[in-house]
């Protein structure tokens, strides 16, 4: 329970803190639509997301060949 309560914590947290959408500011607050294409990129695309791209979609890739090699006598 204190993962997953840590974790929502951490999610609400990056959304109030680093989120282009969530406007704090009474300033920003009056405009309809922010024009910040770079911050919103910027936060969609963030690091572990960066790393992840180019990985496999494997959890375990080795058990997986392992228990998939079809090349057994």
């Amino acid at each position: 329970m204190s993962f997953v309560t840590s974790l929502c914590i951490f999610q609400l947290t990056r959304n109030v803190l680093l989120n282009p959408d969530v406007r704090i500011n009474k300033g920003k607050r009056g405009t309809a639509v922010l024009e910040n294409y770079e911050e919103g990129e910027k936060y969609a695309q963030h690091g572990l997301r960066n790393y992840l791209r180019n990985r496999p979609p494997q959890v375990m890739p080795t058990i997986n060949a392992f228990f998939s090699d079809t090349n057994q006598d």
